[in-house]
């Protein structure tokens, strides 16, 4: 008889029993009722030297053997399932089979290599949940220091008795999150030099890891120690890798009384080191991104207007989708270099909309303040404007209203010259609002452009209004496929005759944006150009420009 396991059988020979039963490939042992051994083979005796026939199980085997023939025996179970158990070093299944007069064979299966692979298997299994857990974990924050907290905590409840998390610093300065295990993280930043640390230096530009048995503990330096750790007894330094540059290094610490980081340790505190550095350098490139997108919107925003030269200005802005905040229409108002308190107004609508509209308006925008020296001449500048947006390669154009502003006396003097922009809007004191006449040919599009320049004067409480035709043109209503139309633009000046220019344009941007409501609708922008009701105050002595009052 022989058991077939995914083991290794221990190797049989014949034993006499005394009956002549037991004549081929045997059993390891034979064991009567009682627990006294009646027959063992070779590779038994090798096993358990100590055992002997007609001696006790209790005494030559295994207690767990010992335990299991106790517990057949009661039982009398022909099924009776192996067990397990140990045997010096190496791991053992015993079967039992019952036999006549009460006697249990058992025979030996070593598992030895079995049981160590399904333990490794287990191991890699609690190690790819862990690290799937770590990732989840990572991947719920897109800001730096919180992605090295979350590193550091992890690695220092699940890898270590304490985690060090360091970036890659600026002028020998290095942000560092320190952690004890169920502690809180402590950030930091820290100026040092990172080669005092073996390993630490090579880690934070990207290079493999140094072996923890190259590192001597007691060489780590205080500033790497959480508050309060202790004595270090080992030490564990690795990169963590980021997109195409370093993300920074994470360093494991273990005190006293811990087993020493073994290889597989080390490998898998690579493997989420790996993981950490990508989650770090996510957030950290976002960050980047974020800060140089706030940077190129801040420029490209309209300004914030105020009163200049006696003029009241307000403009309002709105991007053609609400998660945006930048488009293709724009507003300014420019000082005028020598023009003895005379403003440059510019309102504009670049073909298209989002991103790569706003990129030209800013190009434009910069185009027309560096032609203010020329902006008496309205035809020049729209001239010169429209020659360098025929020398890119962008096949946008710009519709715009140039508006010199002037204030003489009580009231405000406006120069106005359209480049195939819709004409702007006066509204009287009256409540009376008339178009002016300018006109002229869209700016980018042909060699040669024509305009037309028209003269409005002002009194005080009266406003010229520049606007785009997201305000016109937006669609809503009662059937959500209406035009707003210019009608009802003029009828909500009217009702705004006398109003300061503030309030005319969140009048106007209010209901433009009730008519559109939750639908789609193109950038809107509106300018407002106010001659206030109020009177010059001389500046003192005489001397200066003074100011007017509200």
């Amino acid at each position: 008889m022989r058991v077939e396991q995914s083991g290794r059988v221990v190797q049989q020979i014949g034993v006499d029993d005394g009956t002549g039963w037991l004549s081929a490939p045997t059993p390891a042992l034979v064991a009567e009722a009682d627990g006294s051994v009646r027959a063992l083979n070779d590779a038994a005796r090798s096993l358990f030297p100590t055992a002997a026939v007609g001696g006790s199980l209790a005494a030559g085997f295994p207690s767990w053997l010992a335990h299991a023939h106790t517990e057949f025996t009661v039982r009398s179970g022909p099924a009776a399932q192996p067990v397990q158990g140990p045997v010096e070093r190496r791991s053992f299944e015993a079967h039992p089979v019952g036999r006549d007069r009460g006697a249990v064979m058992w025979w030996l299966v070593e598992d030895t290599d079995v049981r160590v692979a399904r333990e490794a298997l287990g191991v890699e299994r609690e190690r790819t949940a862990l690290l799937a857990r770590m990732s989840s974990a990572l991947s719920t924050s897109l800001h730096p220091e919180r992605c090295m907290e979350v590193t550091a905590r992890l690695a220092a409840d699940h890898l270590a008795d304490a985690a060090v998390v360091i970036a890659p610093g600026r002028q020998d300065e290095y942000p560092v999150a320190h952690c004890v295990r169920d502690g809180a993280v402590a950030h930091a930043r820290l100026a040092f030099d990172p080669y005092d640390v073996p390993g630490l230096g090579e880690a934070l530009q990207g290079f493999p890891p140094v072996p923890s048995h190259w590192l001597d503990p007691s060489s780590a330096p205080t500033w790497l120690l959480p508050a309060d750790f202790g004595e270090v007894a080992s030490i564990v330094v690795t990169p963590l890798p980021g997109h195409g540059v370093p993300a920074g290094a994470l360093v494991l610490l273990r005190g006293p009384g811990r087993q020493s980081f073994t290889e597989h340790e080390e490998t898998f505190a690579r493997l989420f080191a790996a993981r950490a550095g990508a989650a770090i350098s996510a957030a950290r490139m976002f960050a980047q991104q974020g800060a140089i997108t706030d940077v190129l919107v801040r420029d490209l925003l309209p300004p914030t207007l105020r009163q200049l030269g006696g003029v009241e200005y307000a403009g309002r802005y709105r991007a053609s989708v609400d998660t945006e905040r930048i488009g293709g229409d724009f507003y300014d108002v420019h000082p005028v270099p020598g023009g003895e308190d005379e403003a440059l107004a510019v309102l504009g609508d670049v073909c298209g909309k989002g991103l790569e509209a706003a990129v030209l308006t800013g190009k434009v925008r910069t185009t027309l303040q560096a032609l203010l020296p020329l902006a008496a001449d309205h035809q020049r500048v729209l001239r010169l404007l429209n020659n360098a947006l025929l020398s890119t390669h962008d096949s946008r154009f710009v519709t715009l209203v140039l508006a010199s502003v002037r204030r003489v006396g009580a009231h405000v003097r406006l120069r106005l010259t359209s480049g195939g922009h819709l004409p702007p809007l006066v509204v009287r004191a009256t409540g009376e609002v008339h178009e002016v006449a300018t006109s002229g040919t869209l700016v980018g599009v042909l060699p040669e452009i024509t305009s037309t320049t028209a003269e409005v004067v002002l009194a005080p409480g009266e406003t010229c209004l520049l606007y785009t035709d997201g305000i016109t043109e937006a669609l809503g209503g009662p059937m959500g496929d209406e035009m707003f139309g210019e009608e009802r633009l003029r009828a909500a000046l009217a009702d705004c005759a006398g109003m300061p220019a503030d309030a005319i344009v969140e009048h106007v941007h209010m209901l433009a944006s009730q008519w559109v409501g939750s639908g789609e609708h193109d950038d809107i922008a509106v300018l407002a150009v106010t001659a206030p009701r109020g009177r010059h105050l001389t500046a003192v002595d005489g001397h200066g420009r003074g100011r007017y009052t509200a």
